[in-house]
Parts: structure tokens; sequence; C-alpha cells
């Protein structure tokens, strides 16, 4: 039995580090996970971009989907991940492998589960696995379904969920950071900045959030502000993505700002600060200004990469 699925990484609107809530937003940058099950009784895992990656979450993955969606049966098999969303970066990528892992086992089992349930299994496998302190529903949430989501992770509940049209802009240096091993205190210590993010972003001010977020939680974590600042006179909004070492910083799509000018839009918001911006200073960030971002970040170590946020989120090949 075999079953393909993709999954998206995703940027920092909020750590979830201080407080338990979080938020992020999908990004076009893809995790594509095969799996092919069988009477084995054991999963085996694999990562295509190393060899000697940890593949205890993907495999933890298969076997919850498994149990939940596997009538019964005790298969084993084989997963594998490929992945253009660097590892260790801040950028989600064991929350896109988890729930790529996920899918592609239900649709191996021939079952479209409901996407936040299955997200939730993911969720399960990073905890037991150690991946992620909190759980990291906030990551897998965005990955999982699209656009922009806000959650409490400690009760793995889903706050609000936005779409967003942004460009996006990532610069990640070579150095690597994994989330379990950030310190948890340190980052308690800027809950008060944490609660003031989390009324922005369920304000539906998300740019703002995210550069307040990025600011707070780069003092906290040990990484310069400098790229966010270089940002600020660019950017809609510019922050830290997870716990580094990636920096995150978005523009409103000229197309967006179109459809809003034309009043065709729906009641779900397509845009969030960045219209909130136009109207105090008639200036709204856009690809252009991200390129002269790029022009700065390209003069530091490490890798850019200009992209955009993705509505759609996680499915079956």
């Amino acid at each position: 039995m075999h079953g393909r699925a993709v999954a998206l990484g995703a940027g920092t609107v909020l750590n979830a580090l201080a407080t338990g809530v979080g938020s992020a937003f999908a990004i076009d940058a893809e995790t594509t996970a095969t799996v092919e099950l069988d009477d084995s009784n054991a999963v085996t895992g694999e990562v295509a971009e190393d060899a000697a990656a940890d593949t205890r979450l993907i495999e933890r993955c298969v076997e919850l989907a498994v149990e939940r969606y596997g009538d019964g049966e005790d298969y084993g098999g084989f997963v594998r991940t490929e992945s253009d969303v660097p590892m260790a970066a801040g950028l989600k990528s064991s929350s896109a492998a988890a729930n790529a892992s996920v899918l592609a086992t239900a649709a191996a089992l021939g079952v479209d589960p409901d996407r936040e349930e299955a997200c939730r299994l993911g969720v399960r496998a990073a905890r037991e696995t150690g991946v992620a302190v909190t759980g990291a529903f906030d990551d897998a949430s965005a990955s999982m379904l699209g656009g922009v989501t806000v959650t409490d992770n400690g009760d793995d509940e889903l706050l609000a969920r936005d779409e967003v049209e942004w460009d996006v802009l990532v610069w990640t240096p070579e150095e690597r950071a994994y989330s379990a091993d950030a310190d948890v205190e340190r980052c308690a210590n800027v809950a008060p900045m944490a609660e003031l993010v989390a009324d922005l972003a369920l304000d539906g001010r998300y740019a703002e959030a995210m550069t307040v977020n990025g600011l707070a939680f780069s003092a906290a974590l040990g990484f310069p502000a400098d790229p966010a600042v270089e940002a600020m006179p660019h950017a809609t909004g510019v922050s830290l993505s997870g716990t580094g070492p990636s920096v995150v910083a978005v523009a409103e799509q000229s197309s967006a700002a179109r459809q809003r000018q034309s009043g065709d839009v729906d009641e779900t918001r397509c845009v969030s600060s960045a219209s909130q911006n136009a109207e105090r200073s008639g200036d709204v960030g856009d690809r252009t200004d991200l390129e002269r971002v790029r022009d700065l970040w390209d003069r530091r170590d490490g890798r850019t990469r200009l992209t955009t946020t993705r509505t759609d989120g996680a499915h079956t090949l």
C-alpha cells in the first residue's frame, strides 16, 4: 500500500514558548512524504537530505496514523521525506514532515482524514519523540491548513485561522538551532511581550505582531536583531522565525492590494496590518521592497529565498 503527501513550511508570527499561545503562517516551501505499508510490524524512515537524520518523528507519525486509520491492522512499512524546507532553521521542517507523513499514511490506507485531527497526530508524535517543547500546534496547523493560524498549544486549540497574501523573504544563516534545545526559561521572561503579540494577532494585525515578536525573542534566544532592523523600513513585518536562526520578512502582494482597493473581498481577511499601515501612511511594502531587503541580507553569510505565503495547506498526491 502506497501513499504520498505534501505539507508546507511556515514562518512565525508568535513564538509559543513564552505563554503557550503561538501563531504561524504557511509559506511556499514543501516537504513530501512517501509511505509504503506492509505486514512487517515495524516502521523505518529516511530523510533524503540527510542520511544520518533522526527519523523517529516521521516513523512515529506513521505508527500513530496506522493506529488511528488502519481499522485495527498492525501494519509496518517505510517512510521517506524529501524537502526544500531546511532542517533546524526555524521554518517548521519538523511540522511539515510530520503532517506529510500522517497524510501519506492515511492515503496508503485509503482514508481522507479531517485535517485538524491529522495535524494533532503529528503534534502528538512531536511530543512523544521530544522534537518540540510545546508540540508546536501553531506551526503544525499553519503547515497543514495553510494561511495564518493562532493556537493555544497547551490544549491544541485552534483559536483563529485567516488568509494572508504576502510575498515572503527568508534569510537562513548556516548555523542550526533545534527547537528542543531552546531556553524555555529565558523565553518565559518575555511573556508580557508575547501576550501583546497574541492580542495583535487575534486582532488580525499579524505583521505588527511578528515584528514585536521578533525583537522580543531575538533577545530571549540570543540572536542579533540587526537583520530585522535592516528590513523594517521596507517590510510590512519581520521576525525571527521559530527558535531561529532564520529571519522572515513579509510584504503585501500587490495583487492583494488591488483586490482590497476594488472592494472585491469577502468576510475572510485577505491581508492584515498592511492595510492598516496603508491607511496611516499611504505606503505599503511590496515585492520590490523585499528585493531591497534581499540585497542587504545577501551581504550576510547564509542564503536568502524570496517566496510567498500559501493558503491551500497540506494535501495528498
